[in-house]
């Protein structure tokens, strides 16, 4: 039989048992918000640094998050612990190695193919012509993806129509980012007659004008592969700067000599946000 003395010191304990879990209780949820204000305080410090394309004193980041200065501190040596933030000798913060890893990952995961064609179908809408993804294969150009524009204008190269590097403005940047020589050599080998027999065959001067394409980001030909068709390039350069594909728009070539501009800039930005989506581009 139990005595009352033990009986009271079990109740007394399983009461203070009882008391002091309902401040854990309590607490939990309280831990859960203060941990979910802390990853956000980190996305903010982390978008700020992307946004402004630039490193940042704690102070300044404090302020342009509106987040109270220890906070900041307390964020920021946590994170630059983590690598997620490098720490610059001056004291001043900038994105870490680690999310550099992240973004090589995240790359990785997108399809090519896919992020290109939707942009490809955009450009088409913007243009009002008809738009082609292409890329190299051998000593020939294919046409990997296409976009009918509205009107009535047909394009023989439909998708999987391969032809001579040297007959079209794609042709030519896709062996633009090959050094000069690699270059010469290629098109000595590759380069045939068109069928309207505009398309350059010299080897020399396919190689300088394909190095200037790339580097100017723009290729143009004008009834060389088919009669009264022009096409307008730019190449798709991946992280190792090599071009991995072009997005060209193949129109009437009065059209190109009549407003070549509007064209070329709407080529160039569609390229440019196809390497940013794919983490091949600086921002």
């Amino acid at each position: 039989m139990r005595s009352p003395e033990l009986d009271a010191k079990t109740s007394s304990r399983a009461l203070s048992a009882e008391a002091g879990a309902k401040p854990d209780t309590a607490a939990a949820p309280a831990e859960r918000r203060s941990r979910v204000s802390g990853m956000d305080r980190a996305l903010q410090i982390i978008d700020h640094l992307y946004e402004t394309g630039a490193p940042a004193g704690a102070y300044a980041i404090a302020k342009a998050v509106k987040a109270p200065l220890s906070t900041v501190y307390v964020i920021i040596d946590d994170l630059v612990e983590k690598n997620m933030l490098a720490r610059s000798a001056d004291g001043s913060i900038w994105l870490g190695s680690r999310l550099y890893h992240y973004g090589l990952a995240y790359a990785r995961s997108l399809d090519f193919i896919s992020v290109a064609t939707h942009e490809m179908h955009d450009l088409c809408r913007v243009s009002g012509e008809t738009v082609q993804l292409c890329g190299r294969d051998g000593d020939h150009m294919l046409v990997l993806a296409m976009a009918d524009g509205p009107n009535h204008f047909q394009v023989a190269s439909r998708v999987g129509t391969r032809v001579p590097l040297n007959w079209t403005a794609s042709g030519r940047l896709l062996a633009g980012h090959l050094p000069e020589r690699e270059r010469m050599e290629l098109f000595k080998r590759c380069a045939r007659s068109s069928p309207t027999g505009r398309a350059e065959i010299d080897a020399a001067t396919l190689s300088e004008a394909a190095g200037r394409a790339f580097q100017d980001r723009l290729s143009i030909q004008v009834a060389e592969s088919d009669y009264a068709v022009a096409c307008i390039a730019s190449p798709i350069v991946d992280r190792d700067g090599h071009c991995a594909a072009t997005i060209s728009i193949v129109l009437p070539e009065q059209k190109v000599l009549s407003d070549e501009s509007r064209y070329t800039e709407h080529v160039r930005a569609s390229a440019n946000r196809i390497e940013t989506l794919m983490g091949w581009r600086n921002h």
